[in-house]
This record gives C-alpha cells, structure tokens and sequence, in this order.
C-alpha cells in the first residue's frame, strides 16, 4: 500500500480544562492543563497510523521551547521530522475547554505553517497515491506556493514533472472564510474530497442548510463533499444525485471535549477509503473513530 502525503502543521497542544471563559478583568482558576502533540496534519497522521494505512508527515519543525517539544515527541515516536526550520519558532495552540466542553482555540503560527518551494520540491512524491492538506497552511503567505505546488502535481495538462493522478483530500478549517477565495477556486479545482463541518460548510456558502450547502460545494469541486455534523452523525454528497447521512453508532461518551475530532474523523476516512470502502462504508468508520476519541477525552 503507498503512502497518505499528510501536509500540514505540528504543534504543542497546550490543554486547559477550566470552569467557564473569563470576562474582561476577570481571573479564573485552571481545574488541569496538559501539553501534547497537536496540529492538523499530525492528528490526521494519528489516525492513519491508528488504522494501519502508512503515510509520510510534511511538517516543517522550528526553533524554541514548543519546536524543541515537537522536535522530541516525534523522535520518541520513531516519526522523522520533513524539515528542520532554524530560523524562525514553532507555533503552539491554546485550547480553552470549558464545563460544558465547549472549545476556544488561541494560535500562534510559526514553522510549522511554511512550505517553500524548496521544501516541497524535496517530497518522495512516488511513495504516494494520496495527499492530504489543511486550509490552514493554505491560508498563510507560503500558501500560494503550496497551492502552485498542488496544480504542478495534480493538474495532467500542467506539464508539471509531478503531473501524476493522485486522490487530493482538503479540509478546509475554521477559517474557511479568511483563505483568498483565489487560491480556494484553484483547490476546488484540483477535484478534491472535500471534508468539513457544518458550521463552516454554512458560513463558506451562504446556505441555510447542510443539504444545500454540499450541493454547492460538490458543484465546486466535482467530487464527493462530507460534512461533520456533531452528534447527528455526517452529511455526504457523493455525485448530482446521491445525499445521505450516515449516523454515529450509540456509544456511552464520558466527555462533551471534541477536541481532535474532525481530524480523526478525516483520518479515519483516508484510511478506509485506501482499504477499498466505499464513501457510505468509509464516512460509518470515521464516525465511529471520531466517537471513540470522544469517548477519550
């Protein structure tokens, strides 16, 4: 089985429970914090290697307290580090969970969000039939280049050296709606599965609901749409005229903490996809992995 090329970020994940979100001027005690290994790209590579589908981690590492905690982690997890960035930190991410599980994120972006030319033009791209990517990295400066690195890989007219048929993954991210639609259009164009959740399928679209928000997107990016909808399961629109939803199994959860997953939800789906499932069969799986985290949590 090849590879998953899973581009994106690496951070330091600093957890911290609390009761609920201060106001202004207020201070408020943490119940418990813990620091871990986070980022989009290493959550989806998680659930890859969870599955047993291998796949290789494009992810640029920096400098500082937070590089040399990923640095580390993945050393200790026999991970190789894509590229060693000197000159400028890694980033970390914030996430505040309150009693009732509700998340707030705070990111600083440093490293782990650039993606030169030089970088990519270093990526075994023979060991790989499919690649996932984040709107996050998209979104930041170097992700023109990313972008031109994606059509130079994906497009066969583009008469590109990496021109080779591959499946393209996309997921988005919150900030849907602050990546340069430019650059979104050029994705789309690239016939990606696309994979997101309702909140951001609605805000990107303007629809009124998920239903018709797939069916925009789909139109976009002639190929199936999956849209996360929380405990009401998935919603996927697999061609013109095929819409479903496949439901989440009953499982017990101990947790309202959602934290991770969307993208164990989007690994699970790589991975069954690669195994031979089809999309109905492959979104049931990711529901159950995104359930079972969770349950974690």
């Amino acid at each position: 089985m090849k590879d998953v090329l899973v581009i994106g970020s690496t951070v330091a994940d600093v957890v911290i429970h609390i009761e609920e979100l201060p106001q202004e001027s207020q201070a408020v005690h943490i119940s418990s914090q813990t620091i871990q290994l986070g980022g989009c790209a290493y959550n989806v590579s998680a659930a890859l290697a969870r599955a047993g589908v291998p796949y290789t981690l494009c992810s640029p590492v920096g400098t500082g307290i937070y590089g040399d905690f990923v640095r580390k982690s993945l050393k200790e997890k026999n991970i190789p580090i894509f590229a060693d960035i000197k000159d400028l930190d890694n980033g970390c991410c914030y996430c505040l969970i309150d009693k009732t599980g509700e998340r707030t994120f705070m990111s600083r972006h440093g490293a782990e969000y650039v993606f030169y030319p030089e970088l990519m033009n270093d990526v075994d791209l023979a060991r790989a039939d499919s690649i996932y990517v984040c709107g996050l990295e998209i979104e930041e400066p170097s992700g023109e280049d990313l972008v031109r690195w994606l059509e130079n890989t994906f497009e066969p007219g583009s008469g590109g050296r990496h021109a080779v048929k591959k499946r393209l993954y996309f997921a988005p991210s919150p900030r849907i709606c602050r990546i340069p639609l430019e650059r979104m259009e050029r994705v789309f164009a690239l016939n990606p599965i696309l994979h997101l959740n309702k909140e951001e399928a609605l805000s990107f679209t303007g629809e009124a609901d998920a239903e018709l928000a797939a069916k925009s997107l789909f139109n976009a990016t002639k190929n199936a749409v999956v849209i996360t909808l929380g405990k009401d399961g998935a919603l996927c629109r697999e061609s013109e005229d095929l819409c479903y939803t496949v439901p989440v199994p009953l499982l017990q959860t101990r947790s309202e903490n959602t934290n991770g997953a969307g993208d164990a939800h989007m690994g699970a789906l790589i991975a069954a996809i690669k195994k031979g499932k089809p999309l109905n069969e492959a979104v049931k799986e990711a529901n159950e992995a995104a359930c079972v985290l969770v349950c974690a949590n």
